[in-house]
């Protein structure tokens, strides 16, 4: 796989997680915890397909620059901790969901 097709990689699957964390919390406000909670999970096999991606490529750099880095490469990286941020917060507000639903 070259380096374009990691880096797609890293995107797709960080939006795809994105996007679950945020279909979970509306669920969540419904009071749908059970859904919420699958789609968390679906949410966080997706970031680690692109944190396994982004390993790879740690490693293949070994610390000497010999990835070359591009504005798109960044740009997978911004999608990636995004994607870690939402899961994160949206956690944290479906445990609020859950704690005013009681």
């Amino acid at each position: 796989m070259d380096l374009e097709e990691q880096v797609m990689g890293i995107i797709i699957n960080a939006g795809q997680s994105r996007s679950l964390c945020y279909e979970a919390l509306r669920h969540a406000k419904n009071g749908e915890f059970e859904e919420a909670e699958g789609l968390l999970k679906e949410a966080q096999a997706a970031a680690n397909e692109a944190h396994l991606v982004q390993t790879k490529l740690i490693e293949a750099d070994e610390g000497e620059g010999k990835t070359k880095m591009t504005l798109i490469m960044v740009h997978a990286q911004d999608h990636l901790m995004t994607s870690m941020l939402a899961k994160e917060l949206v956690t944290e507000l479906i445990e609020l969901h859950k704690r005013v639903a009681a």
